[in-house]
């Protein structure tokens, strides 16, 4: 297999009309290409146990990042500037439980895709806290022709400085994917928020909220204070079910995002893992309408929507 960078054989177009009344939309199927690792000598993510990330990381995560680049290419080519974030980036690189082959990662998806259809990004900030892990996606994405910097340290303190390197005309999609919900600290949000145009793709770990909201009422644990802060004293948390106080914890995080100046796309897939279990909504963002109609286009679904908890 060659590895010059190629649109996917089968792709997604969208009319660029599609949120005005009595656009057109037209489809074929997607297939994420699969392509060559272009540093294989480097280290590759397998997940906590080192055993394969699961089957849905490039199914549902990255097919959907993928399809969201071809959908808003039109918008892309209008701006100079183009900047992707990623401050959970990992080595750029992944391996499926069960299979012998590898795997673009999540900001190799975007800039292969990116160029794909026309619009390469021209800036790529990436960002990990383990060195070995930043540096290997940083010289993948170098392999590939990418202006790529990468950033190391926690995503809340990397974020703010990727927001001063995104040049003030840039048109920025922060793509922010955190291993669980501990990690998603609302100063990553607030921080790449402040950017006058910028979009979110942003992994919410409904896994964690499920499991352990009731347990991080205890002061000595607050793990969820930095993603929602002040959320155990606005909520009546007292009155609440677990299942209720799972909903409210999500509807007052989506209010604190919301109080930023972004809308929220009707659409939020719950990506599930090998066993059908919950692990994530994919949550998308933004202050324009267009990349929300977008989203909702490619993520829709039965039982996909946002207030679903």
């Amino acid at each position: 297999m060659r590895g010059e960078h190629r649109p996917a054989s089968e792709t997604v177009t969208i009319d660029w009309r599609l949120v005005h009344p009595g656009s057109k939309v037209t489809r074929t199927p997607f297939k994420l290409p699969l392509e060559p690792d272009p540093c294989p000598d480097l280290v590759v993510e397998r997940g906590p146990k080192n055993e394969g990330v699961g089957s849905w990381v490039p199914e549902q995560k990255h097919t959907l990042l993928a399809k969201l680049l071809g959908g808003t290419r039109g918008a892309r080519g209008k701006w100079g500037e183009r900047v992707l974030i990623d401050p959970f980036c990992g080595p750029g690189r992944i391996q499926v439980k069960g299979e012998s082959i590898t795997r673009d990662g999540g900001a190799v998806v975007a800039w292969r895709q990116s160029v794909a259809h026309g619009t390469p990004f021209t800036k790529l900030f990436v960002g990990d806290l383990d060195p070995g892990r930043a540096e290997a996606c940083r010289r993948r994405l170098e392999a590939l022709g990418a202006p790529v910097r990468a950033f190391v340290g926690p995503a809340a303190e990397t974020a703010k400085e990727m927001a001063k390197a995104t040049p003030s005309s840039a048109l920025a999609l922060a793509y922010v994917d955190p291993y669980n919900l501990e990690y998603l600290s609302f100063d990553i949000i607030k921080e790449l928020g402040a950017l006058k145009r910028v979009d979110f793709v942003v992994h919410f770990s409904t896994m964690d909220l499920q499991r352990n909201v009731d347990m991080e009422l205890d002061d000595s644990r607050a793990r969820f204070d930095e993603a929602a802060p002040g959320w155990r004293e606005k909520l009546n948390v007292k009155t609440l079910s677990k299942s209720e106080l799972r909903q409210a914890f999500f509807d007052y995080w989506t209010s604190l995002v919301g109080g930023l100046g972004f809308t929220f796309s009707k659409q939020a897939p719950l990506v599930r893992g090998d066993r059908h279990e919950p692990l994530y909504r994919l949550v998308s963002f933004s202050r324009h309408a267009l990349p929300n109609g977008i989203w909702d286009d490619i993520a829709k679904s039965e039982n996909r929507e946002l207030f679903d908890f």
